[in-house]
């Protein structure tokens, strides 16, 4: 999950080095090309039976799929409805979400140094986001609220269809419904081909591979987990930008983004001198699954 969170927060940096003004051309390419790769791992992984490996998903992976191409096109919805800094805070609280509903459907237990890592972890992205943090309009923050709730959703699916079968075909399916619904708005298309190959490797890199390591990792740890962790694309996102085009975060996003992988690494320290007190066994799934 830690990859997968490495790999996500790449994004920034590959939207700063193209020179495309319509968002939804971006979000095009980048699922265009996130489809194309996992294609091509499908094709690898099962012989060429890529329909067979999407059928076995299921209806739970197809639901999946659709939550998680929604978080998609919901994000940049949201930014264009209200401040990217109110939208980080708002999609911040999808370990909360992911909590609840892990507890509920799953029988997942959270314990209580998790719920103390996501507030402090939620504290420091406010720290982070204090210098641009606006009140937002009411749509922007329903659709950012519609992007945690989604995400957490997708995360419980994941989680809890894993051990019937690999749910790396919701990913191709989650890139389908996006880069369709894209297409219409991305009209005409204004990308030159330089930034076609950066969107490109933006969808194989920080799209599909980020996605494709979120699907093994739900197969090993809690939803929740899932979720706390996916916050570090936050906090990587604007440290790559950073080095990459020289856009330097305020001294307060710093401390803040410091705050969160803090609070996330003493999470994860605690937990396994937990497991190692109390020979208790990390969230795998059932025996005989295999990666």
């Amino acid at each position: 999950m830690l990859g997968a969170s490495l790999c996500w927060s790449t994004g920034g940096l590959f939207v700063r080095s193209v020179s495309i003004p319509n968002s939804w051309e971006i979000a095009f390419w980048r699922s265009l090309s996130m489809g194309v790769f996992l294609v091509v791992w499908l094709a690898f992984r099962y012989a060429g039976s890529v329909r067979r490996a999407v059928v076995a998903i299921g209806p739970g992976g197809f639901l999946a799929g659709l939550c998680l191409a929604a978080s998609f096109l919901g994000f940049i919805l949201a930014v264009t409805q209200t401040t990217v800094a109110h939208t980080l805070v708002i999609i911040s609280t999808s370990p909360f979400l992911a909590a609840l509903l892990g507890r509920v459907f799953l029988g997942e237990l959270v314990p209580v140094r998790r719920y103390v890592a996501m507030s402090i972890a939620l504290t420091g992205i406010i720290a982070m986001c204090l210098d641009s943090l606006t009140a937002g309009t009411l749509a922007g923050s329903v659709i950012a609220a519609g992007v945690a709730v989604a995400f957490a959703i997708c995360v419980i699916l994941l989680r809890h269809s894993q051990a019937r079968a690999d749910m790396t075909p919701a990913i191709l399916v989650a890139a389908l419904i996006s880069s369709a619904v894209a297409l219409p708005f991305s009209l005409p298309f204004q990308a030159a081909w330089p930034d076609i190959g950066t969107l490109a490797c933006m969808g194989t890199l920080q799209g599909g591979l980020g996605c494709l390591l979120m699907t093994l990792a739900a197969r090993y740890i809690t939803a929740v987990e899932v979720s706390l962790l996916a916050l570090l694309e936050t906090i990587l996102g604007p440290l790559w930008v950073w080095i990459g085009v020289g856009e330097r975060p305020s001294d307060l996003a710093i401390v803040g983004g410091l705050v969160v992988v803090a609070s996330l690494a003493l999470n994860e320290l605690l937990g396994l001198y937990g497991q190692r007190r109390t020979g208790e066994a990390p969230a795998a799934l059932p025996s005989g699954q295999s990666v």
